[in-house]
């Protein structure tokens, strides 16, 4: 079973108040002013580290995390737009996606057939109609599908594969305005996210990740109360 080390603190500050009481009277005076500073220390950081989740009453500033909840949001909203999501993070990242676009990879598995279906549909429909329907009509035409098909796959992969064509899709991703959409598209799913947060699960979280450590302070209120009290009671 875990102790909690700011309940120690206080037991062990008011233990030693108590042994005041029952040491030999040159001792009295050292353990209680030890054990009172002790205890007056610990039990003063306890009370502060309460204060900052919890609304204690008549006490101005305590539960300060639940009262700041909308600028604690707003906070982490700007830190992250800031630090992750800056102009020069977008265009970098921008630019480095841009290397890795192949479109090779799509353009091998997407259907054509309908390309060469309205190519088929264009001629029998033309003036040419006519004379390709005297030599076996449209299935003179079908008879080419595949040798179409792999053509056309050939030559748009050439094309996506191109200089020109990643200079073209460079340019319009390093737009102000493709940056400026994305930017504002992030920002709405940050504060989509971060509305459904209550004040509550906030400050739950913000118990979870720092109370660990916030035991230390009362702790060390302890420590350097009682050091404080044992020296006093020899001035």
């Amino acid at each position: 079973m875990k102790v909690d080390k700011s309940i120690l603190t206080n037991l062990i500050a008011f233990c030693i108040v108590l042994l005041s009481f029952v040491v030999p009277e040159f001792l009295t005076k050292h353990f209680f002013d030890m054990g009172f500073y002790a205890l007056s220390g610990a039990v003063t950081n306890w009370l502060a580290v309460y204060m900052l989740f919890e609304k204690v009453p008549f006490l101005y500033g305590s539960g300060i995390i639940e009262l700041n909840f909308e600028v604690f949001k707003k906070s982490i909203k700007d830190m992250v737009m800031e630090q992750f999501f800056s102009s020069k993070n977008m265009q970098n990242f921008l630019e480095t996606e841009e290397m890795r676009i192949d479109l090779s990879g799509v353009i091998e598995n997407v259907d054509m057939n309908k390309a060469f279906d309205a190519l088929k549909s264009t001629i029998m429909e033309s003036k040419f109609g006519g004379m390709i329907g005297m030599f076996g009509g449209e299935g003179v035409i079908e008879s080419f599908r595949e040798q179409f098909l792999d053509k056309l796959r050939v030559s748009l992969i050439s094309i996506v594969k191109s200089n020109s064509f990643h200079e073209e899709i460079k340019k319009h991703l390093s737009s102000t305005t493709i940056q400026e959409d994305l930017t504002s598209f992030i920002g709405i799913m940050v504060t989509n996210r971060l509305n459904e947060l209550t004040p509550r699960m906030v400050k739950d979280l913000i118990k979870m990740l720092i109370n660990e450590h916030l035991g230390w302070l009362v702790v060390w209120g302890g420590v350097f109360g009682g050091a404080i009290g044992f020296i006093v009671s020899f001035i």
